[in-house]
């Protein structure tokens, strides 16, 4: 039996104004891409889990996750609710267990897959480390 969430009108409205894309992490790591010559597309719709940038040809996926939304651990963004905690519980669940799968079928590609968390992009030079280390790049 699915769980149905009660609809309150003040929070339905907050979450229409969260966007999905071009977000200030988003912005900070097409910055730091820039910053290393590396050319990307942005949501590649056509790759698992549409990465939030990617390069087909040179065979890597960048996923830039929400604290809140992804659920990161051990990190002060990554809250739940009081108000109907069942059912965030269970969304920031599956929203995980699709990250992991999306990750799976990239790599089984032969992609290599970085996964940025908001709270690293506060850094330009930190994130630029991050990314040529995870994607086996030299900045």
């Amino acid at each position: 039996m699915k769980y149905e969430a009660p609809v309150d009108p003040a929070r339905s409205e907050w979450m229409r104004r969260v966007r999905t894309s071009g977000t200030p992490p988003e912005d900070a790591v097409a910055a730091a891409l820039r910053r290393m010559g590396l050319g990307y597309r942005r949501n590649v719709r056509t790759l698992p889990g549409s990465p939030d940038f990617a390069n087909k040809r040179r065979r890597w996926a960048i996923f830039v996750n929400g604290c809140y939304w992804h659920h990161h651990t051990n990190c002060s963004r990554a809250t739940v609710p009081r108000t109907n905690a069942a059912f965030w519980k269970d969304k920031f669940e599956r929203n995980r267990r699709r990250d992991v799968a999306a990750v799976r079928a990239l790599r089984g590609r032969g992609f290599r897959v970085a996964i940025v968390w908001e709270c690293e992009t506060r850094s330009l030079d930190t994130l630029e480390m991050t990314l040529a280390a995870s994607l086996a790049i030299r900045p």
